[in-house]
């Protein structure tokens, strides 16, 4: 494994969704040289992904809270996603 997919793994969501950010407003203006876009447009892919993977592993641990017939919480059970 690299080490830049090393730094990437262990950024949390928030830092790479911050820096996809940056990365989407340097190719929007369109100041950045030919090959530092392609670049910078390579690392947005990854981070993008690593954001969904981020999502996908957060979204299963999210669990739906079960009430009983007088509203009280009897227990939690997975979150029906479909």
């Amino acid at each position: 494994m690299s080490d830049a997919q090393t730094a990437l793994e262990s950024l949390s969501f928030e830092k790479a969704l911050a820096e996809l950010e940056t990365i989407v407003g340097h190719l929007e203006r369109g100041d950045v040289p030919l090959e530092e876009s392609i670049k910078i447009y390579e690392r947005g892919e990854a981070l993008k992904k690593h954001c969904d993977a981020l999502l996908k592993q957060a979204e299963a641990k999210v669990e739906k809270i079960r009430t009983g017939a007088n509203g009280q919480a009897t227990g939690t059970e997975p979150l029906d996603l479909d």
